[in-house]
């Protein structure tokens, strides 16, 4: 035997082969067809393909009718929605009152009763002092308008302007003097003695309104905060009553600050004008502490209305009121706001001013009040919640 040939013997198999069945022929049904995508063109459009054109107008349409409606509705219930955004806005700043008669050992019913009655009690001071001084000098203010035209003539200053500019400056102080000399041009400026008496009932019963809805909203507004919290998951409520007590205690702690700037404004306004000899010093300082409750703008429009109405009277002392006032703006900007604001709100100076500018356009008075706060609360939220979300992501 070779070394070639194989020690294993051939294994015959005796097994029959198995006959397989012949496939049958492929019919035309079940051959697979090209699958054709055709470009969608202009005539087989989304609107060619709905079923019941007529219905899904008539929903659009029904849909835009409800959109308009509820824009109608809102615009109608501007007053109302103003009403209840000041009234929160007063309760979130009485709440820290609240809470600090809470630490001092008294319970929350008892503190919200002491708050809501010093708040009746100072109201009530202010609607039996200053409103009666107030409505005295505006009448006075009104009266005394050619008088104090016709001392301005007399100072150095309007010869000065007078031999600067010549007849066009006679011409346009006698027109001022006659304009202002005509009571019926004056309540047309104030459009009107029934109008501004219905103004004036307005804002009393609005100023009604607010009252009674800061005292409910104080009164309840933990219950408020633990409604809201219900409404977000399970999960996640202990995180949202953090960052909402946050939120709460800037808007607060903002809100009270506005107060004590405007008041210390007040009482500046008040001091310089009854020291300088200027009129109506109760006057300007009810208007200095309403106009002051505007961030960023509010001091700068004081220091121009109070130095040029006491320019009519005395422009010495109008120089003295505007220098020292201007002087106090200084301070108040660098010592005074950052002792009292740092604690209750801190945001960039640049939000400030984009929020300011953006709440006054959209919302007037209202929206240059809320503004800043409402900055702070979207700053907050967006350092405890979108940024350490965006830093889990690796």
């Amino acid at each position: 035997m070779s070394n070639d040939e194989s020690t294993t013997p051939d294994v015959i198999d005796d097994t029959p082969p198995v006959e397989v069945p012949p496939s049958p022929a492929p019919s035309l049904a079940s051959v697979p067809r090209a699958v054709v995508i055709e470009p969608m063109t202009p005539s087989r459009s989304f609107w060619t393909r709905i079923d019941r054109p007529f219905v899904f107008g008539f929903l659009v349409t029904l849909g835009g009718l409800a959109a308009v409606l509820l824009g109608l509705a809102l615009s109608n219930l501007a007053t109302v929605l103003i009403y209840i955004a000041l009234a929160l806005f007063a309760a979130l700043g009485l709440d820290p009152a609240v809470r600090f008669l809470e630490r001092r050992g008294l319970s929350r019913a008892v503190a919200v009763a002491v708050v809501i009655l010093g708040l009746i009690v100072v109201v009530a001071l202010i609607l039996w002092m200053v409103l009666p001084i107030v409505i005295e000098q505006i009448a006075s203010f009104v009266r005394s308008v050619p008088a104090m035209i016709q001392e301005f003539t007399a100072t150095d200053l309007y010869a000065t302007l007078d031999r600067q500019f010549g007849d066009q400056f006679q011409t346009l102080v006698a027109d001022i003097q006659k304009f202002l000399s005509d009571p019926g041009n004056i309540a047309a400026i104030g459009g009107g003695a029934l109008q501004v008496g219905a103004s004036i009932a307005t804002g009393i019963s609005g100023a009604i309104v607010v009252l009674v809805l800061t005292i409910y909203f104080v009164a309840t507004l933990p219950g408020m905060k633990k409604g809201m919290l219900s409404l977000a998951p399970a999960r996640d409520r202990a995180r949202t009553a953090d960052i909402t007590d946050l939120i709460t205690d800037a808007v607060g702690g903002y809100v009270m600050g506005m107060v004590v700037l405007a008041f210390f404004n007040a009482m500046i306004a008040l001091v310089l004008y009854t020291a300088l000899g200027l009129p109506f010093p109760p006057l300007m300082a009810t208007v200095a502490f309403c106009v002051t409750l505007i961030p960023l703008v509010g001091s700068v429009m004081f220091w121009v209305i109070g130095t040029g109405l006491a320019l009519f009277t005395d422009p010495v002392a109008a120089l003295i009121f505007g220098i020292i006032y201007l002087v106090y703006m200084q301070v108040e900007a660098y010592v005074i706001t950052p002792r009292v604001m740092n604690r209750a709100i801190s945001i960039p100076g640049s939000l400030v001013v984009i929020g300011a500018l953006a709440g006054g356009t959209l919302l007037g008075l209202l929206g240059a009040l809320v503004a800043v706060p409402v900055a702070a609360s979207i700053l907050i939220i967006i350092k405890q919640v979108w940024v350490p979300r965006q830093d889990a992501r690796v």
